[in-house]
């Protein structure tokens, strides 16, 4: 019987799994970004844990505000949404602006309170089942306080958090020093976001198996 388990894990393990980014940084393509930068690493360390995606920066795309699963004319939530739907993994990348998650940021928790009124044919969101993470950058402290704000409304609208399920940096207080700046990755952050990638993979791998019941 143990090994019958453990050979069930080990298929579980080999699933694959999708996963998209949505990159809220201020600013549009081609301009370089912390956050674009932080959530490809955040990717290429889930790729190796057999999940594939891809990653979409808001700012490029025309999100209107609202609370709607579809505003309209020239809304492009619609196909962001289904990119969502399709996934197992979100992950949600911003910079500190102020002491919080940038507008943007805030912008699609706002679309993705729309998902408190999609339900499947048995009553649950659609959302369950899939697993979100958090890249947090910036130049002063707050990244705890930024990854609680986006754990709270990840969760509210139906997502699943693993343990670790943040990644960040913070540069040191009133220096100019920015994150894709930096010579190399500092181990502490590349550390980080290998813990998130393998609690998220994994967490998404039991999800997929075992469904959250009705309620």
């Amino acid at each position: 019987m143990e090994d019958a388990s453990r050979g069930n894990g080990d298929l579980m393990d080999t699933t694959p799994l999708r996963a998209v980014a949505l990159v809220c940084t201020l600013s549009p393509s081609p301009a370089p970004s912390s956050s674009q930068l932080l959530a490809e690493q955040t990717m290429a360390a889930l790729g190796e844990h057999g999940v594939t995606g891809k990653t979409i920066r808001i700012a490029d795309r025309n999100v209107l505000p609202g609370v709607k699963t579809d505003m309209g004319q020239g809304d492009d939530w619609p196909e962001i949404r289904d990119t969502i739907l399709g996934s197992d993994i979100l992950v949600l990348s911003t910079p500190i602006w102020l002491g919080h998650p940038s507008s943007i940021a805030q912008r699609v928790l706002e679309r993705l309170d729309a998902e408190l009124s999609e339900t499947d044919d048995e009553g649950r969101l659609l959302t369950y089942g899939k697993v979100a993470a958090v890249c947090v950058v910036g130049n002063e402290d707050g990244a705890h306080k930024t990854g609680a704000d986006l754990f709270q409304g990840l969760n509210d609208v139906g997502f699943t958090l693993a343990p670790g399920a943040v990644t960040y940096w913070v540069g040191e207080a009133m220096q100019g020093t920015d994150y894709q700046d930096l010579e190399k990755t500092p181990e502490a952050t590349a550390g980080t976001t290998a813990t998130l990638a393998a609690n998220t993979a994994h967490l998404a791998r039991r999800l997929k198996a075992a469904p959250y019941p009705p309620s």
